[in-house]
């Protein structure tokens, strides 16, 4: 392959990009040597979909039950209750955050976040997320617009509501291994 020359503007360019890398790789040096620093160069797109895989792989090998859901209402059903599954890394300013929440048919959200060196996990009832989630924060369509909504949570400073369920991975198991209880 011949190299292309470059143009002034485009040498420009890059010579900008380069100062400022320095600002943005500085950011993730948080992440540096943590075993989920890859997920960080991921699209978004395909962070949900690891998500989901991370939360049915952890569910599996706790030996819950973990079956398809019978159709796209739910991402899955844990011991036979439908789950939606949102994922979040640890934003630069110390919180996660969860997206496109919306009203489906499923019974609870669990809610994964990694950082570089602890995971968090929620396992919210449905209800729990009508009373502060659903219909409170509108995320994609504009003050007035309720259909999907968001969940932004620090984890150092957890709301009342949310602590009862989970904050850790094995606060989150107990909460999910009772529901074959229930």
């Amino acid at each position: 392959m011949t190299q292309q020359k470059m143009t002034p503007d485009f040498e420009l360019l890059a010579s900008a990009a380069k100062f400022i890398k320095k600002e943005f790789v500085k950011e993730n040096e948080a992440w540096k040597d943590s075993p989920f620093e890859w997920i960080l160069s991921l699209p978004t797109g395909s962070k949900g979909s690891l998500g989901k895989r991370l939360v049915k792989q952890w569910c599996a090998l706790n030996e819950l039950a973990v079956d398809r859901s019978p159709d796209s209402e739910a991402d899955m059903l844990i011991n036979n209750h439908r789950v939606e599954i949102k994922f979040s890394t640890l934003w630069k300013a110390g919180i996660y955050k969860f997206q496109q929440i919306r009203d489906q048919k499923y019974e609870y959200g669990i809610f994964l976040g990694v950082s570089p060196y602890e995971a968090h996990c929620w396992v919210v009832s449905k209800s729990i997320l009508r009373q502060h989630v659903i219909g409170h924060l509108g995320q994609h369509t504009g003050s007035g617009g309720q259909e999907t909504a968001w969940l932004t949570v620090n984890p150092k400073n957890i709301p009342p509501w949310l602590a009862e369920c989970g904050g850790s991975l094995d606060e989150a198991y107990s909460v999910l291994r009772s529901l074959s209880h229930r």
